[in-house]
């Protein structure tokens, strides 16, 4: 492959990243009834049919945009999982998890959870949004004990942290999340 054609494959992905950012900002920010052609086009500072280049229909850019939220939360725990050995340990780097997600990149995860229920409208997104609950699964099912009830649990109650830290004057306190967690951790004990 030449350097221009590789040059050219480069500038075409950081102009598909930009569109993909800018169509979570535009959902952060206004929400997706928000979301256009023109609109993503004009937070992008791309030309407007750049959007239908790289995408076929404003779905597939939704889509997009949840699976890179994914992503970044699958790196997120990889990450974790490197750093964390101690079981016992789970509950407190993951409540600090998601107290970064709250406080440091509030506006994003406000536009991935949108988008995240926006799948039960739209079934396009809906293999995205499993995505993050297959992958969470198989991460927290040493945490569970391997329990598949107590996974469920856990993530129904990491998505309730989550979107009622969204909804609070105030941001979560870790501990208290952390307790929380704890708490959740040990009902597979009994």
């Amino acid at each position: 492959m030449s350097a221009e054609t590789d040059g050219r494959r480069a500038k075409g992905e950081r102009r598909r990243r930009a569109i993909i950012d800018a169509a979570l900002r535009v959902v952060a920010r206004d929400g997706v009834a928000a979301i256009s052609h023109r609109v993503v086009a004009r937070e992008a500072e791309v030309p407007p049919a750049s959007i239908a280049y790289y995408f076929d229909g404003i779905d597939e850019l939704l889509v997009a945009a949840l699976l890179d939220g994914v992503d970044a939360l699958v790196a997120d725990v990889d990450a974790l999982r490197e750093r964390v050995d101690d079981p016992e340990d789970w509950p407190g780097a993951v409540a600090d998890l998601l107290v970064a997600m709250v406080r440091d990149h509030r506006e994003r995860t406000i536009a991935e959870y949108e988008l995240y229920l926006l799948a039960a409208r739209r079934p396009a997104l809906r293999p995205a949004a499993r995505r993050w609950i297959d992958v969470a699964s198989g991460y927290f099912g040493d945490a569970c004990g391997g329990d598949p009830v107590a996974v469920r649990v856990l993530l129904a109650a990491v998505d309730g942290f989550l979107v009622q830290a969204l909804i609070a004057d105030e941001p979560p306190d870790p501990e208290a999340l952390h307790q929380s967690l704890r708490a959740i951790m040990r009902l597979r004990d009994g």
